[in-house]
């Protein structure tokens, strides 16, 4: 069995090493994107704070504010109505509006524009290609975003991601397998022995060997939520094992109006009646008349940070509320799915998971170094 193991541990590192170093290195950067973002571009993410409030202050804005943001856009010809509205979240932060991008070919990555709005004066603060490849300021952070998700190639990418997700399984597993040792307790001492002896790979083995056994687990980890977000049919077997799951595909509108006789402020205020003390992070208004508006906020208690994940689905016709997704109710498969991502990027465990996560990235890249020592000092032999 270990013959097999090594086999199998020795291919997926030679094959897939570079690309999933790759994929820790962004990971690690990527663990402060939104700070980042925001330093990179103070003048296109930043703006004063509103009177009376400190920079970085909690914000909820109200339906009528974000009313505002879309009716000023849309009645701007270089604008016009956007796809989704991604709501500040803390005071100095701006309103930033998405506009659908064109269909782009599987292994082509898709541009979507973003404008950015300021939340007190409705004045627009510039815009930027998010998907564009580039590294400026601007596309620096979307670069690296689209890098580590899609690998710049679109849905195609989406899939080698979802494959490496799997070979960093199997290399994590197949790993533990070969490093197994005897149940003595000299053998057990002898796993666990880092020392240099004046032997570079001997070095690396041990290192490789040692860090192996434990960071195994959290290797597993990101490449089941890696499968997961990319192409979560591969792992729903999986899924339903932790219970029963939520049911799947998208939800319709009870009736299909030309145009929604629901205005955005009227359905955001439908969906902050179900959560009074949440605060409404992103807005998805309908493309067409059979959607209806997607509303997400974030409830205290939730450990994904930032945009949340409650969702609650709003009939565009009527304003009724047709699903609610609640992460702080939900069991089995639901909590699952909702607890994946911040344990992907380490924000469950708020400041000090995002900075342990930007340590882990930089191991792929350690494993591959050490392993590839080894590899080529027993291939001289």
């Amino acid at each position: 069995m270990k013959s097999y193991a090594r086999l199998v541990h020795l291919w997926t590192g030679l094959i897939f090493g570079t690309i999933l170093a790759l994929q820790g290195l962004t990971g690690t950067v990527l663990s402060w994107r939104h700070e980042l973002d925001r330093v990179l571009n103070p003048g296109l993410l930043h703006v004063a704070p509103p009177a009376g409030m400190q920079d970085g202050e909690s914000l909820r804005v109200s339906p009528a504010t974000a009313q505002a943001a879309l009716d000023r856009l849309a009645a701007d010809a270089r604008y016009g109505r956007p796809n989704m509205l991604m709501f500040p979240e803390t005071a100095g932060d701006v309103f930033i509006a998405w506009y659908r991008p064109a269909p782009a070919p599987t292994w082509t990555q898709g541009v979507t524009r973003q404008v950015m709005v300021d939340p007190a004066t409705l004045a627009v603060t510039g815009e930027r290609n998010w998907g564009e490849p580039g590294l400026t300021r601007a596309l620096l952070m979307p670069t690296l975003f689209h890098l580590h998700r899609y690998l710049m190639a679109g849905e195609g990418g989406k899939v080698v991601v979802a494959i490496e997700g799997v070979a960093l399984m199997l290399a994590a597993l197949s790993g533990v397998i070969v490093w197994w040792p005897r149940m003595a307790a000299a053998a057990i001492r002898h796993a666990f022995t880092v020392r240099y002896g004046g032997s570079w790979p001997r070095l690396s083995f041990q290192l490789h060997r040692a860090a192996g056994f434990f960071i195994a687990p959290l290797f597993v980890l990101s490449g089941f939520s890696g499968v997961q977000f990319n192409k979560p049919d591969w792992v729903a077997p999986a899924i339903r094992l932790a219970g029963p799951a939520a049911p799947a595909g998208k939800v319709l509108n009870r009736s299909a109006p030309a145009q929604p006789g629901v205005t955005p402020a009227a359905a955001l205020e439908r969906a902050q009646a179900q959560f009074p003390l949440a605060r409404i992070s992103r807005l998805t208004l309908p493309a067409s008349a059979k959607q209806p508006y997607e509303i997400r906020v974030r409830q205290d208690g939730e450990l994904r940070q930032g945009d949340g994940a409650t969702r609650i689905s709003v009939d565009a016709g009527d304003g009724t509320v047709l699903r609610v997704s609640d992460p702080l109710r939900a069991t089995g498969a639901e909590s699952l799915v909702s607890t994946l991502f911040p344990l992907h990027t380490g924000e469950a465990f708020g400041l000090a998971g995002r900075a342990f996560i930007s340590f882990y990235g930089l191991m792929p890249l350690a494993f591959f170094i050490t392993g590839l020592v080894v590899w080529i000092k027993f291939r001289r032999k």
